[in-house]
């Protein structure tokens, strides 16, 4: 009976050990699995390709600038050097460009009429603004005889142009006698001229615009 138990005992300690070595197995092949995906996973990371950096919000990162419409066309036209102030084109008379001539006048109190055409074969333009008139070696200038000043002028062929001078504007006796006037085109005209007018006595001179019609030239005031 001892002998019987004591082979029992044995039976019931082999099938244990048995059973324990099966779990103990089972138990390091289902940790061998849930850790082998581990290295594959770090393989694949470090073979799959970085993914593409996201562009840049706006305002950030460099920007090429793209050619606008026009650009680069070649632009056609008159130069701005090539007209005068008041937008026409072609070159801009000065003194030594005209015929000048000068007569007195009776109308207003008596005053110069000045008359002005471009050289044979000369084609130029008279800014619109006052003609300069300057009186004796003073510099004694002439103020505006009109409110408001005319257009430019083209001169070529026989168009002819006329502005009224008035050498003495002053209600007194008293001025400088002269008999000559100097004009020029503009203030920065290089080549101002002389033109003689008789005896006249200025104080306080004015001229008008350069006027197409004589009539319209008269300085009046």
């Amino acid at each position: 009976m001892r002998k019987h138990r004591i082979r029992t005992a044995a039976i019931a300690a082999t099938t244990l050990a048995g059973a324990l070595s099966l779990a103990a197995c089972a138990g390091g092949a289902s940790a061998a699995g849930g850790a082998a995906p581990a290295p594959s996973a770090a393989v694949s990371a470090s073979a799959s390709p970085a993914a593409p950096a996201a562009p840049p919000a706006h305002g950030g990162g460099t920007r090429t600038a793209q050619p606008s419409a026009g650009h680069g066309k070649v632009r056609t036209g008159t130069p701005a050097g090539d007209r005068d102030k008041s937008g026409h084109h072609g070159k801009v008379c000065r003194a030594k460009d005209i015929t000048w001539s000068t007569r007195s006048e009776d109308q207003a109190g008596g005053y110069i009429l000045i008359s002005a055409k471009a050289h044979r074969g000369i084609t130029c333009t008279l800014p619109a603004g006052l003609p300069t008139v300057a009186f004796g070696s003073d510099g004694t200038m002439a103020g505006p005889a009109e409110q408001v000043a005319g257009d430019a002028v083209t001169l070529k062929g026989d168009i002819t142009v006329y502005a009224g001078v008035n050498p003495k504007t002053a209600n007194t006796k008293y001025g400088k006698e002269l008999d000559s006037i100097i004009v020029a085109v503009g203030n920065e005209d290089p080549d101002p001229v002389s033109l003689k007018v008789g005896t006249i006595l200025v104080d306080r001179p004015t001229v008008t615009d350069w006027h197409t019609d004589p009539k319209d030239a008269v300085p009046f005031g």
